[in-house]
C-alpha cells in the first residue's frame, strides 16, 4: 500500500516533476555571511511568504530559504483529491525557483537538523548556515505515543494525510480499492490540531465519494473534542441534507489503541472498532526541529512568542510562524500562516534596520467542502491585546448557509495564495 516518491511525481502531474532548480543542491550551506542575513526554516504557508516579504521590503538582507522538498504541496484542497473531485495534486503543488529568479531568494533544497541559538548558526544536511535573525515555520509532527500500539509503521496502513502528499495519494488509493460495502473509520484528535475544520471537510468528501461510488459503504468519525470544532452547525446541516445513513458522527470519542494488523482502533480502552479502511489522525505538536532547537514550551507541545513579532520568547534572534507557534486566538491554518508570515517579515526588517515595530493586523479565512459544488466559509480578524493576538469583535463571521457561490469563492483563494507564495 505504499507509495515511492516517483510514484508519488506522477500522481502529482507533469507540472511538478522532480527537476531541481538552479539553486537548489549547490554549496549555498557554506556562503560565507558578508553582510545582513535571514535564514528562513520550511517551505510551506508560513515560510515562502516570510522570505518573499523581508527581500520585497529590504534588498539589503539576504534570505535564504532551507526547504527539504523541491516543491510544497497544499494541505487545503488535499481533501478534494481523497474525495474523488481533483484528478490528481497538480494544481497544489508550487516550485521555488521564482522566488530566487524574482525575488533574489537563496533557496537550498536540505533537511535541518540542528539550530544552535547562540552561536546563530543551522546545521543542515548539507553543511551550515550563519544567520542574523532566523524564522522557522516547519509545520507539525505528531504525538503518537498517546495512541498505544502505534508505530513508524503505522501511517503505511492507516495513512494520516495530515501532511499532504504520498499519504494524501495513498489514503486516496485506499478508498478506490476498498470494496463496495465497507467501513471507512475517521479519527479526529483533541484540539488544538493543524486545520480544525479539516477533519469535518473530509469526512464530507470522503461521504460524496462512498454515495457517489460506493453506496453501500460508510464512515465512522470517532471525535476526541466534545462536538465539531468549527462551522458545526453548517458541517451537520449538510450531512443531514446529504449523507444521511452514510456518516456516523461520535463525538467525545477518544482513540487511545490500535491494532494494524487487524485494521481496528479502541476507542476509549472500552470499544474496539473496525475498519477497512482507517484516516486516523494523531494528536499534534511543533514539529521535529522546533523540539531538537528548544522552541517548545513547558507544555511539550507548542512554540511560545512574543506575539507582537513572533520572535521566540526562549531564544532570542529566532522568530516561530505558522503552526508550530502559540499565535494565541489565531487557528492553525495555511491563510494564519500566510498573514503571521507577512506581520513576522515587515518586524524584521524593522528591527534588523533600527526603526519601531509596526502593530500587528492579521486575518484568516478558511473554506471547506461538503459537496462538490457547495461549500462554506469561517473568517476573522486578529489584533494585538495586551500582548495577546484576540479576535476583533464584529469582524468575520460563518457563512449563512451552504453556497455553490463559496465553493467558486474557495477555488479563488487557493490560485490566488498559492500564486503569491511561488512568485
Amino acid at each position: 500500500m505504499t507509495l515511492d516518491r516517483r510514484s508519488f511525481l506522477k500522481l502529482v502531474g507533469a507540472g511538478a516533476g522532480a527537476a531541481g532548480l538552479p539553486l537548489i543542491g549547490r554549496a549555498a550551506e557554506l556562503m560565507p555571511k558578508s553582510g545582513k542575513r535571514v535564514v528562513v526554516v520550511g517551505g510551506g504557508y508560513g515560510g515562502t511568504i516570510a522570505a518573499k516579504y523581508i527581500r520585497m521590503m529590504d534588498k539589503n538582507i539576504e534570505v535564504v530559504l532551507v526547504e527539504k522538498n523541491d516543491h510544497f504541496v497544499s494541505c487545503p484542497f488535499s481533501n478534494l483529491y481523497i474525495g474523488g473531485i481533483l484528478p490528481d495534486l497538480t494544481e497544489l503543488t508550487i516550485k521555488f525557483d521564482k522566488l530566487a529568479s524574482n525575488h533574489g531568494v537563496k533557496v537550498v533544497q536540505a533537511e535541518v537538523t540542528g539550530i544552535d541559538a547562540a552561536g546563530h548558526t543551522i546545521t543542515t544536511s548539507k553543511g551550515t548556515l550563519k544567520y542574523d535573525r532566523l524564522v522557522v515555520s516547519p509545520g507539525i509532527d505528531f504525538r503518537i505515543e498517546e495512541i498505544e500500539g502505534y508505530n513508524d509503521k503505522t501511517p503505511e496502513l492507516m495513512p494520516h494525510a495530515w501532511k499532504a502528499g504520498p499519504q494524501t495519494s495513498l489514503l486516496r488509493k485506499q478508498l478506490v480499492d476498498m470494496k463496495d460495502g465497507g467501513t471507512v473509520v475517521l479519527s479526529v484528535p483533541l484540539g488544538p490540531f493543524r486545520c480544525p475544520p479539516g477533519p469535518y471537510e473530509r469526512t464530507s468528501m470522503i461521504a460524496h465519494y462512498l454515495k457517489t461510488h460506493k453506496p453501500k459503504s460508510k464512515i465512522i468519525v470517532v471525535d476526541a473534542n466534545p462536538d465539531i470544532v468549527s462551522k458545526g452547525g453548517l458541517f451537520k446541516k449538510g450531512w443531514k441534507k446529504y449523507y444521511e445513513g452514510i456518516i456516523d458522527y461520535r463525538p467525545a470519542k477518544k482513540v487511545t489503541a490500535i491494532d494494524a494488523g487487524k485494521m481496528n482502533v479502541l476507542i476509549e480502552g472500552i470499544e474496539e472498532v473496525h475498519g477497512d479502511v482507517i484516516n486516523l489522525i494523531p494528536p499534534q505538536r511543533a514539529a521535529k526541529i522546533a523540539q531538537v532547537a528548544g522552541l517548545v514550551g513547558d507544555d511539550k507541545k507548542w512554540c511560545p512568542v512574543n506575539q507582537a513579532t513572533f520572535e521566540s520568547t526562549l531564544h532570542k534572534d529566532i522568530h516561530v510562524i505558522g503552526d508550530s507557534s502559540i499565535a494565541g486566538a489565531m487557528p492553525k491554518s495555511g491563510y494564519s500562516a500566510n498573514s503571521e508570515a507577512k506581520i513576522c517579515a515587515t518586524n524584521i526588517v524593522a528591527l534588523m534596520n533600527g526603526r519601531e515595530i509596526v502593530g500587528l493586523s492579521g486575518i484568516n479565512t478558511c473554506y471547506s467542502y461538503i459537496t462538490d459544488k457547495e461549500a462554506v466559509s469561517v473568517a476573522a480578524v486578529y489584533a494585538l491585546q495586551e500582548g495577546k493576538i484576540a479576535g476583533v469583535k464584529g469582524a468575520g463571521g460563518v457563512s449563512p448557509d451552504l453556497s455553490a457561490a463559496e465553493a467558486v469563492y474557495a477555488k479563488s483563494w487557493l490560485k490566488n495564495i498559492l500564486t503569491e507564495m511561488s512568485t
